[in-house]
């Protein structure tokens, strides 16, 4: 009976054993008979994106000037006043409102830019706020950062980017 339990507790031990992997010597060489993986792992493209042949956007200064007011499918609804000239901010005022949550306000004077390439930057050292502007093929995105002061009651929550088609100002 013993014979037994000492030969299944063998072979158990040696199941449960890994085999030892060559490591590279001092010179990085591994040693001969060691086992070393034949082929190259590659990266495969994405299936959607097999036959296209993708640009890198242009790098340019920031142009939008719009004074739009826009509503959404949600029933939120708000304006922007929104004037950028060679990638520097001239007017920035936007308010948006979101149904039982709260209103979020935006004031070009309670912030300072402090970038303006590749995207547009809008600080507002007192509260943290960052405001972030950038263009996208035919669109500019107006992307909201840290902003729970600039809103009232739970709004900043549901506060998505505003995006302005530049081919006509409109807001959305």
């Amino acid at each position: 009976m013993r014979l037994i339990f000492a030969t299944l507790l063998a072979l158990l031990l040696g199941a449960c054993a890994t085999p030892e992997t060559a490591s590279p010597d001092s010179s990085g060489q591994v040693a001969a008979g060691a086992s070393q993986p034949t082929e190259k792992i590659r990266s495969q493209p994405l299936k959607h994106l097999l036959g296209r042949t993708l640009k890198p956007m242009p790098d340019k200064a920031l142009d939008v000037r719009t004074k739009c007011r826009f509503r959404d499918v949600a029933g939120g609804r708000g304006a922007m006043d929104l004037q950028v000239t060679k990638a520097e901010v001239k007017r920035f005022v936007a308010e948006v409102s979101i149904p039982k949550q709260g209103v979020c306000h935006f004031d070009m004077k309670y912030f300072k830019q402090t970038e303006s390439f590749p995207n547009v930057v809008l600080t507002d050292g007192a509260s943290g706020c960052v405001v972030r502007m950038w263009e996208q093929e035919k669109g500019v995105t107006v992307a909201f950062n840290a902003c729970q002061s600039k809103c009232g009651g739970d709004a900043f929550s549901y506060l998505w980017p505003i995006l302005v088609d530049t081919r006509n100002g409109r807001c959305t």
